[in-house]
């Protein structure tokens, strides 16, 4: 087995040997004069993300760019895309099955640049759930037709639950909740976007996320070896059947058995190439150089599923719920955002335990739910997200946080009427207040990227996210920038909202099926 192992791998090591780090720059140096309280909380923070983390990027303001609504992410992509030289490599739960616009976008730029090259993963169970109708897999295996697979590589992930049993029973649509590649990257030669957002339509137009576009050379050669490696682990598609059906293969390049001949086997593999992947991928400044750099980036990522249950070396949870632990007075706020609000108990904790001054949640309102009137049983999720909402102020009380902890709605219209919008935003924001205005909070880290911070996030669905730490007015002031666009469309909820108002009462059996099938939310 150790000698198969070596030769399936073999062929990534030049894959994982790709450079990461920017050498130190002792320009970016910053001033260590008069450290204020705040920079010294700074510095204890970044130490400790630095102790546990290790995948450390530098960077300058310039170097990062926040874009605020989907037709600017939608027009940034298609800039990108036609722009790109050498690499195109995208992650995302789905593509949808009417975006020809966008694959058109793609053909352009194959046809325009020979040398330039596509790769695609994304979800093997959403991506192929209208089969034999129109889906993503229809919109890539067109590009596979035309350009080949050698330029356009295209990888469904199946995570490995869809086995036996399941496989056959269940239904699809059901499947999607035994788990999901779920992350959302968008790369293009040197520069990265990190993203909540899918390609589809709405994505594009009327759903409200948060984008990060991040110009780094070694920062976009991280995220391309994670593309590749998880992408490795999927099935290809490949040049279409004679009669227009999809072909799927599991290569024999990929450097795991496939999950349904040998699940136990695919899972020892894919968890060493992780390790490997991870362990590899450790290059950090030095602890006494890291309050030298304005602005600092770690990725962080939770793949739970790909590893032993007693050995889970995902960095998203611990970091996460290490980074509330640091907040230890009320010189700090946070907002915390999911629009899919069923916070994973264990984050929820820390931050009701926080002694903070003011802080906000910012959730979807029911008519900002993208499930707000859909058929069939998903048009219960949004009572279900509401009685969890309840639920949380309810927390937020027993905790006697209800002076400094505010739930806010985020309302845009209402979905599928002229002018509505929905909202999928989510992330993190920690905030010190202005040196100069004692009422002028502003971010200095923040969260970006895929996960929703539930429980299916850290148990079941493939998640990568990136977070941000800085010192630089510039890019602090774009982060409260974002924050304010999310929190200008919000309104505070309140205990006695629930109870006046006849709108927010969800039904008993809505609240039973919520509290059996909270996992898989």
């Amino acid at each position: 087995m150790t000698t198969r192992l070596l030769q399936l791998t073999r062929p990534h090591y030049r894959l994982l040997s790709l450079p990461l780090q920017k050498p130190f720059n002792i320009k970016r140096q910053m001033s260590a004069a008069n450290p204020s309280p705040f920079g010294n909380y700074l510095n204890t923070i970044t130490k400790s993300l630095q102790q546990n983390l290790q995948t450390c990027f530098h960077f300058q303001a310039n170097e990062i760019d926040i874009i605020e609504s989907p037709s600017q992410f939608y027009d940034l992509l298609k800039t990108k895309i036609l722009n790109s030289q050498n690499r195109i490599f995208i992650a995302s739960l789905y593509l949808g099955k009417s975006e020809t616009e966008l694959v058109d976008c793609i053909s352009q730029a194959l046809t325009k640049n020979p040398k330039l090259k596509v790769s695609f993963l994304l979800d093997g169970l959403r991506g192929t759930r209208e089969l034999p109708s129109a889906c993503s897999a229809t919109l890539l295996s067109s590009l596979v037709a035309k350009y080949g697979s050698e330029r356009v590589d295209c990888r469904l992930y199946k995570t490995p639950a869809y086995h036996g049993w399941k496989k056959v029973l269940v239904p699809k649509r059901f499947n999607e909740g035994l788990g999901l590649q779920h992350m959302k990257i968008y790369g293009f030669d040197n520069e990265v976007i990190l993203s909540g957002a899918n390609l589809s339509n709405d994505y594009f137009t009327n759903r409200q996320d948060r984008y990060y576009l991040f110009k780094s050379r070694n920062f976009s050669n991280y995220y391309f070896k994670l593309h590749q490696l998880i992408s490795s682990f999927s099935y290809q598609i490949i040049k279409p059947m004679v009669d227009g059906s999809i072909n799927i293969i599991w290569p024999d390049s990929n450097p795991t058995v496939e999950p349904t001949k040998n699940k136990r086997l695919f899972l020892r593999e894919a968890s060493q190439l992780l390790d490997g992947f991870l362990k590899s991928s450790k290059q950090s400044l030095p602890i006494t150089a890291v309050g030298q750099f304005s602005t600092l980036v770690y990725p962080i990522s939770q793949f739970t599923p790909l590893f032993p249950k007693y050995n889970d070396k995902s960095t998203e949870k611990r970091t996460i719920l290490s980074l509330l632990s640091t907040i230890t007075s009320n010189a700090i706020s946070w907002t915390f955002t999911a629009g899919y609000f069923n916070i994973l108990p264990d984050i929820k904790a820390k931050l009701l335990a926080t002694p903070v001054a003011e802080a906000n949640v910012i959730t979807a309102s029911p008519f900002a739910n993208g499930f707000y009137q859909s058929k069939g049983v998903s048009s219960n999720l949004p009572g279900a997200y509401l009685y969890l909402s309840k639920k949380f102020l309810q927390d937020v009380c027993r905790y006697r946080q209800d002076h400094a902890i505010t739930l806010r709605e985020w309302q845009r219209g209402v979905v599928n009427k002229p002018n509505g919008w929905s909202y999928h935003a989510k992330g993190i924001w920690l905030s010190a207040r202005d040196k100069n205005d004692a009422n002028n909070w502003k971010p200095f880290i923040t969260v970006i990227g895929s996960s929703n911070y539930t429980r299916r996030a850290y148990s079941l669905d493939l998640e990568s996210n990136a977070l941000i730490i800085t010192r630089d007015e510039e890019l602090r002031k774009k982060m409260k920038a974002e924050l304010d666009n999310l929190l200008q469309y919000t309104k505070p909820v309140t205990l006695e909202d629930f109870q006046s108002d006849p709108e927010r009462h969800v039904g008993t059996g809505v609240k039973i099926a919520t509290s059996i099938l909270g996992k898989k939310l």
